[in-house]
């Protein structure tokens, strides 16, 4: 029994146990790092600079160029860069004596003034004067259509709608009360107005009244001789008719100074030309004039234009308000010399 198990046990593979030992590799050193880290350290200082450059003045940075150049306190008076280890101009060892030097005081960089706004082009003036123009047209016209719609509902100004002539003008709202065959504005010869003529006059102050615009008071008559008697005309009935519209008006409460010139005009701008002695050509003109109108008839008693000397390039609103006072000025129209002319100061 012993034999057969010794054989067996001589028949018996071994069991083999492998145990590995895993032994890191050698190590590699840190160069890299520093490496790595002297590079984001100069990016760092890069775009540090690149923004340092970005965000100061061009003033700033031609003082942080003048102070490199000499960090000293005192201007440098040598020709010939410093030596240093890396050469002419490089960086030095030597101990720097500030001699105090740090204690001066320290120059100030001055902020840039604001720009000031651009003065008013003259493109903008006249844009605005054009809008002005237009708005001021088309309250006129506003006003022409109530009168029409007045002449077909006011009984007063309904009986005499055929002498009443109204359109818009270059100068303004014009106002036309003229002659008929039987029913004149005034008597013959005369400067007296009518009864129905003053009616007319009281009726229109209501709409003279809601515009700010001034008035242009104009006589006309017919080429008819007036008979003459110490050297009195046709312009002075002219002139003594268009005076006695005004003080008809002014009598029905037109606004003070509403009235700025008063003509007489004669028969020298006739209305009917084919038939100069039409009683249509006796007629009352009242013109609202526009505010280019009124300012060119109170503007030509007054002297020449001064000569402004315009400085280069664009004006301020200062020099820009004194040019159009020079321009425009004040004052009280003359009429042409064709006409005789009553004026209200």
């Amino acid at each position: 029994m012993a034999q057969p198990a010794a054989k067996d046990a001589k028949n018996q593979r071994p069991i083999i146990i492998k145990r590995v030992k895993k032994v890191a590799g050698g190590h590699h050193g840190g160069a890299w790092k520093v490496a790595y880290a002297d590079f984001v350290t100069a990016m760092m200082a890069f775009f540090l600079v690149m923004w340092l450059v970005a965000s100061v003045s061009k003033e700033q940075r031609a003082a942080m160029f003048d102070y490199f150049k000499n960090p000293s306190m005192e201007q440098g008076k040598s020709v010939k860069a410093a030596p240093g280890q890396a050469g002419p101009g490089g960086a030095s060892t030597a101990v720097i004596n500030m001699m105090g030097g740090m204690d001066a005081p320290k120059s100030t960089i001055k902020e840039p003034v604001p720009d000031t706004p651009p003065p008013p082009k003259l493109d903008a003036i006249a844009e605005a004067k054009k809008l002005a123009a237009e708005a001021d047209k088309a309250q006129l016209k506003k006003l022409a259509e109530k009168l029409r719609d007045a002449m077909e509902i006011n009984p007063k100004l309904k009986a005499f709608k055929d002498q009443l002539l109204i359109d818009i003008t270059p100068e303004g709202l014009r106002i036309q009360i003229v002659d008929a065959q039987n029913r004149p504005m005034f008597d013959l010869g005369g400067s007296q107005l009518k009864i129905y003529t003053q009616e007319i006059l009281h009726e229109l102050v209501s709409y003279l009244n809601t515009v700010p615009n001034k008035i242009s008071l104009t006589g006309h008559t017919d080429t008819s001789p007036y008979g003459a008697r110490n050297g009195y005309s046709n312009w002075d009935l002219s002139a003594d008719r268009a005076n006695a519209a005004r003080r008809s008006l002014e009598g029905s409460r037109l606004d003070n100074d509403k009235v700025a010139r008063v003509v007489g005009m004669s028969s020298s701008v006739l209305f009917d030309r084919k038939q100069p002695r039409n009683p249509i050509n006796r007629r009352i003109s009242l013109i609202l004039m526009t505010k280019q109108a009124e300012e060119d008839a109170l503007k030509t008693d007054q002297p020449a234009r001064p000569v402004i000397d315009q400085p280069a390039g664009p004006m301020d609103a200062a020099q820009m308000a004194a040019a159009i006072d020079a321009v425009m000025g004040q004052g009280v129209a003359v009429v042409p010399k064709t006409a005789r002319t009553a004026v209200k100061r």
